[in-house]
């Protein structure tokens, strides 16, 4: 998922959401404290709500009148409990989908309570959007490579409250001033007496006592913990295989279900004969629901069968006539429309009549399924006087909307059991599988594990969008830009997915990176115009906007380069005055890939440069032609995201993030024909082998910026670094994805 709606540039601006209001007001941080059930010390924090008025909003910082918990008054969004063990429990609105921060939020936490990062344990939120909205997105949700930007200020500051409560206990308990107390590894010491008590001992006290105001946060300098390479602590159970994915649920008297729906997009149920069906050993029954058929049984494999015997007829509808050509046509008819205009500097007519040359492109980037790793599932009981919901989601506060409107139940007899997520990439920030999983359940009575085959993940995904981007630039003499114009064609993703950000016909996500460059260009237009694809469900995809608009940027600043006759890395420092943080990542990029040296015949290396989610990077990618199959040789990385909390995730995710780009721009491609995804399995929607994978180093530049995100900016950042490669090998612009099909056709 791309964070189109918040404006994440350093330098020098104030990040602002959707509402205008400025990232340091949402920073506010408000406290309560109370005791927890069972004895301990209860600390609630709290960022204000995108909804929130701000006159309204309470802060410990100002002491106007924040009150406890219990009080019913103080809405916190999330909870620190240390128990009279010393146990440290962080209940946090953000999911684990292998992005490490079930790590790297325990660490803010333990850095300013002075406690081993062991020692913290984290809980999944419950679905509360009152309680766990994170203003950067708007919603209790986790995407857009915000987490950590989410958690930098308030966890810390939740840990330093905790730690100053801890110590005023203390020194009241030894009736000395706080001032020559410190916290030390879960224990408040006294030096001059010698004396410490463990934090466990101390929570009782520390609940009485009034929540401190204007507390110190560390100095940087002084970290111990953040910054340093700490083990995941959500790895010993995954390899020992205790950790529970929504695929590992198991429930009491649960059944297995499979299921068949209409391969065409919009197409119903018309009829089935479940005679063979149910004459499978195993097999209990066969349901039915709008678009498809569940065959329910005692385990997988019998249900999986039953669903192959079924009979199914299909009322297909319109949807049957959908196809590509359809599509591009129709993407390629709207790029003549004026757009919506996402930034207009200078005069863009004026610049083009200037310059000596005028270079124009057409770039396509195909529909792309999410294929994560693990399989779409969802497991529910829905029962006349409640709900339970089992599964791994980016959005829990929409699976209970979904389930609330499947069964007619209210909310509060709703229950969303959260669990990690085996990758989510965005389509885990979708709910279908769960409504359509209720939809079964609910006929049923008793708990029911939905898991979809390869074949309907694939199939039946919401796709990245078909984007259609038409480019141009005018260049002086000296082949620099004096004019840049760019309109992007494809759906909205946040008209469906957050109507409210759709405003005046431009989609804030579709044109990040392109509205927004680091680059100096004196005369530009950028606008965007919504076409969307007939029936065919679009969805985030790891970084939308910053993937698909990086792609285009980059390639066509290398057309320039090469046009201009001028070395790519030159030419981007010459447009890079601007903006030292992406000059800088740049120069440590290419410095580390020896930019410059002789490449082997039939071998290319090309560049790229972001700046998305508040991150900069770089990427240089060498690769070798080989009868049209490209093997990617190296990439180097160089990224600026700011300070960091754990240099072992960033490195991780950008690896992730590579591999993960380097499938789509190689090979993926969902096509439509008869308004059915061709599509349909690992066999012909190929991933990258690990024989394939190359080696991926990462470069972390050291900043005293506040964090940016890194989930998504090395899928986002490596496939002009690639197609620039290629060119630099072969001579071919790819302005196409996939790569494979355009050198196949070559």
């Amino acid at each position: 998922m791309s964070q189109g709606l918040l404006d994440a540039k350093n330098d020098g601006k104030r990040e602002k959401d959707p509402h205008g209001v400025s990232r340091r007001t949402f920073l506010k941080f408000g406290a309560t404290v109370g005791a927890a059930a069972g004895g301990g010390l209860l600390l609630g924090f709290s960022l204000p709500a995108a909804s929130q008025d701000q006159a309204s909003r309470k802060s410990v910082i100002g002491g106007d009148g924040v009150e406890t918990p219990q009080d019913g008054v103080f809405a916190p969004n999330a909870f620190v409990q240390i128990d009279r063990t010393g146990k440290v429990s962080l209940v946090i609105p953000k999911v684990e989908m292998g992005q490490g921060v079930y790590t790297s939020i325990p660490m803010l936490i333990a850095e300013e309570l002075e406690v081993p990062l062991d020692s913290v344990t984290i809980d999944h939120a419950p679905p509360d959007a009152k309680l766990f909205t994170d203003p950067l997105l708007g919603g209790q949700l986790t995407g857009g490579s915000t987490s950590i930007r989410y958690a930098w200020e308030p966890m810390r500051r939740a840990g330093a409250t905790a730690r100053v409560l801890l110590v005023s206990a203390a020194a009241q308990q030894w009736q000395v001033d706080p001032a020559t107390c410190h916290a030390q590894a879960g224990k408040v010491v006294h030096p001059d007496s010698n004396r410490s008590i463990a934090y466990g001992d101390l929570v009782d006290a520390a609940a009485k006592l009034p929540v401190p105001q204007n507390v110190q946060l560390k100095n940087p300098k002084d970290f111990k913990l953040v910054g340093t390479g700490a083990k995941r602590l959500d790895s010993p159970e995954k390899v020992d295989g205790t950790a529970v994915f929504g695929l590992d649920v198991r429930v009491p008297d649960m059944v297995y279900a499979a299921i068949a729906t209409c391969p065409v997009f919009g197409g119903t149920l018309a009829g089935v004969d479940d005679t063979n069906a149910r004459k499978i050993p195993g097999v209990r029954q066969v349901v039915k629901f709008d678009n498809g058929v569940a065959v329910i049984g005692d385990h997988t494999w019998a249900v999986k069968r039953g669903v192959q015997a079924l009979e199914i007829t299909w009322n297909e509808g319109a949807g049957a006539r959908i196809s590509m050509k359809q599509i591009v046509d129709d993407l390629a008819n709207a790029a003549q429309r004026t757009g919506a205009v996402a930034r207009k500097d200078g005069d863009v007519n004026s610049g083009f009549s200037s310059a000596k040359t005028r270079v124009d492109a057409v770039y396509q980037q195909p529909f792309l399924a999410h294929a994560t790793m693990e399989p779409v599932n969802c497991t529910v009981h829905v029962r006349p006087d409640g709900c339970d919901v089992w599964l791994g989601t980016q959005v829990p506060t929409r699976i209970v909307d979904a389930a609330v409107a499947v069964t007619g139940l209210p909310a509060q007899k709703i229950a969303v059991h959260n669990h990690l997520l085996g990758g989510g990439f965005g389509r885990r920030l979708e709910f279908d599988m769960a409504t359509q999983a209720l939809k079964i359940g609910r006929q049923l009575g008793v708990p029911v594990k939905v898991v979809w085959t390869r074949e309907e993940d694939i199939q039946h995904d919401m796709y990245r969008p078909y984007y259609y981007d038409r480019i141009s630039a005018g260049l002086d003499a000296n082949g620099k830009p004096v004019a840049w114009q760019h309109r992007i064609v494809g759906s909205s993703i946040l008209a469906r997915f957050a109507p409210p950000a759709f405003k005046n016909g431009l989609d804030p996500d579709a044109v990040e990176v392109a509205s927004d460059l680091p680059y100096d260009l004196p005369n530009q237009l950028i606008d965007y115009v919504r076409q969307e694809p007939h029936a065919v469900p679009t969805a985030f995809w790891r970084g939308v906007g910053p993937t698909r608009g990086t792609f285009v940027v980059e390639s066509f600043v290398d057309e320039l380069a090469a046009q201009a006759k001028i070395d790519p890395v030159k030419y981007r420092r010459d447009l890079l005055g601007k903006s030292p943080r992406a000059r800088n990542v740049l120069d440590v990029a290419t410095q580390a890939a020896g930019w410059g040296s002789a490449m082997p015949q039939g071998q290319g290396r090309g560049v790229s440069v972001m700046h998305a989610f508040g991150s900069f990077l770089a990427m240089v990618v060498d690769v070798a032609i080989d009868k049209g199959e490209v093997a990617v040789r190296r990439v180097v990385c160089a990224v600026d995201c700011g300070m960091v909390v754990n240099p072992d995730t960033v490195e991780a995710q950008i690896q992730g993030g590579v591999i993960f780009a380097i499938t789509a721009a190689l090979y993926s491609e969902i096509t439509i024909r008869d308004g059915r995804v061709e599509q349909n399995n690992f066999t012909d929607y190929r991933m990258l082998r690990i024989d394939q994978t190359p080696p991926i180093d990462v470069h972390i530049v050291r900043s005293t910026e506040a964090p940016g995100g890194i989930g998504e900016p090395g899928t986002a950042a490596l496939a002009p670094a690639l197609t620039n490669a290629i060119f630099a090998a072969t001579g071919k612009r790819i302005r196409q994805l996939p790569v494979g099909n355009q050198l196949q056709t070559a």
